[in-house]
């Protein structure tokens, strides 16, 4: 069964890709990710492009790594159920509360799926906020613009977290896990690229992450 035709079958959880930003710079970016993607060089891929603007580099990056999780995800909403992962986990030793700090200011113990609701929307806010990503080029990023974006792909490693610990042996029934593996090793890359994610945030696949840090 492919990811997207699963994701699709359950339209609940599964949300509408985001596009990059717009101007042709944003599309231009994304057609760089996509070439060299293609190549198959992951490392090649997560670089920034010589005399390219880091924010804008980071920027699209954001959009497509929310995508990639967002898909991943889908696949899995009719595994990953209130009942079945009644917390926000990544192994035994790990549990994540959520808190975004405007609505819910103290951290709230909730289940995987709804921790991953509340992530999701609170990430598509920071998308949609031209404040912090600026739709036009040449339009100013905000001065924490890289400490927003280290704290999206902070949470999104806890989703990947999730499935590893929680899901892997369904995305291995479901044919997915190179495409998985691909994703995260791609997401890895680009977190140590621009040092956007604290070692110790990265212990509950500490195995893993030293295995693609090595290759």
């Amino acid at each position: 069964m492919s990811l997207f035709g699963l994701g699709n079958r359950n339209q609940r959880t599964f949300r509408p890709k985001k596009n990059a930003p717009s101007g042709s710079k944003g599309a231009q970016l994304q057609k760089h990710i996509d070439a060299t993607l293609g190549s198959g060089n992951l490392r090649e891929a997560v670089r920034l492009p010589p005399g390219e603007d880091i924010h804008e580099w980071l920027a699209v990056n954001t959009v497509d790594f929310f995508n990639q999780v967002n898909i991943l995800f889908g696949t899995l909403t009719e595994f990953c159920t209130a009942s079945n992962c009644p917390m926000m986990t990544a192994g035994p030793k790990y549990e994540y509360r959520w808190a975004d700090g405007v609505t819910i200011k103290k951290p709230i113990e909730v289940s995987a799926p709804k921790y991953v609701e509340y992530l999701m929307d609170w990430i598509e806010t920071q998308l949609d906020d031209e404040s912090i990503f600026p739709q036009r080029l040449g339009s100013p990023f905000p001065p924490n613009f890289k400490d927003v974006v280290k704290t999206i792909f902070k949470r999104l490693f806890r989703v990947y977290a999730h499935i590893y610990h929680s899901h892997f042996q369904k995305i291995v029934n479901l044919k997915e896990e190179a495409h998985l593996n691909t994703c995260f090793k791609h997401f890895v890359l680009f977190t140590w690229e621009f040092r956007l994610i604290d070692k110790g945030e990265l212990a509950p696949l500490s195995e893993l992450v030293e295995s693609i840090l090595q290759l």
